[in-house]
């Protein structure tokens, strides 16, 4: 190889280098941009178990969910969630649905995708059903209400109505509109 041959190679691998050096020395870590858009979200827990309890420390209620978490704004989100009321509270109703909202100042959890409310001790002392897309719970006053569609079954009779306001400790049932109904003798 040539003097000449091994000058420019020289330059070359120089170069090469150089320009490497340069563009790692200007590149963003990764690491810091992950970290800049990083938000506090709370807990989270997986398989959660919440125990609603009265005045005098008695359980009213469990809400079991696969999955549940806190927001910034302390709201608590649950999937695949389970609310049932317990013997003592004397509410025989179980509630299931896809997903919960739970917030902190208001004692209501609102319920939304294939809401099943059922007991079976429930409207005239009858296996009761009911189903709706989306319903708000006041779990201490034992009050639901949605203004969707829904859908009753009282034993063999069913109703359907656009909007509703059931007392699940009294067993009480308003239909606000659009009612339609199929009872059987």
């Amino acid at each position: 190889m040539s003097p000449r041959s091994t000058v420019i190679l020289a330059l070359l691998i120089a170069a090469t280098l150089g320009s490497w050096y340069l563009s790692r020395k200007n590149s963003t870590p990764v690491v810091e941009q992950a970290n800049q858009t990083y938000e506090n979200r709370g807990y989270y827990l997986k398989a959660a178990r919440i125990l609603g309890t009265g005045p005098d420390g008695s359980l009213l209620f469990e809400i079991d969910a696969v999955h549940a978490e806190q927001r910034s704004d302390d709201r608590i989100e649950f999937t695949d969630v389970r609310i049932v009321y317990s013997p003592e509270s004397d509410v025989p109703w179980t509630v299931d649905a896809d997903m919960a909202t739970l917030y902190p100042d208001k004692q209501l959890i609102l319920l939304e995708g294939h809401v099943r409310a059922f007991s079976t001790q429930g409207f005239f002392g009858s296996d009761t059903e009911i189903r709706t897309q989306k319903l708000e719970l006041d779990l201490y006053k034992y009050v639901a209400e949605t203004n969707e569609h829904v859908q009753i079954r009282i034993g063999a009779r069913s109703l359907t109505a656009t909007g509703m306001l059931a007392s699940l400790n009294d067993n009480r049932l308003l239909l606000k509109s659009n009612v339609s109904g199929k009872f059987l003798p």
